[in-house]
């Protein structure tokens, strides 16, 4: 075994991969053809009995909806389990 100090070991270089944007899909809105998206949270509230540390918690969960209509982009629903309320009437409406 020697005493001499050793050279530092030298870490590996990651390959900067070139992607040119122009070349990927662009999203856009089914409804009304926007693709600019704004980020919206889906709040979930998990129950004591199940939460790791025993207390309520709220989660947020980021997800994207139209800029333009507000329809949360295809996909993101499925995957929690909920579907979005269709309203017919496009008037905000109060339940009392």
């Amino acid at each position: 075994m020697s005493t001499k100090p050793m050279k530092p070991l030298k870490k590996p270089q990651s390959a900067q991969v070139q992607v040119d944007l122009r070349d990927a899909e662009t999203i856009k809105c089914n409804d009304c053809n926007n693709y600019l998206f704004i980020t919206s949270f889906i709040l979930k509230k998990l129950s004591a009995i199940v939460s790791p540390n025993g207390q309520e918690a709220l989660i947020p969960v980021q997800v994207y909806s139209c800029g333009n209509c507000g329809k949360v982009a295809d996909g993101m629903l499925e995957s929690m389990n909920l579907e979005e309320e269709s309203n017919t009437d496009k008037f905000p409406s109060l339940d009392i």
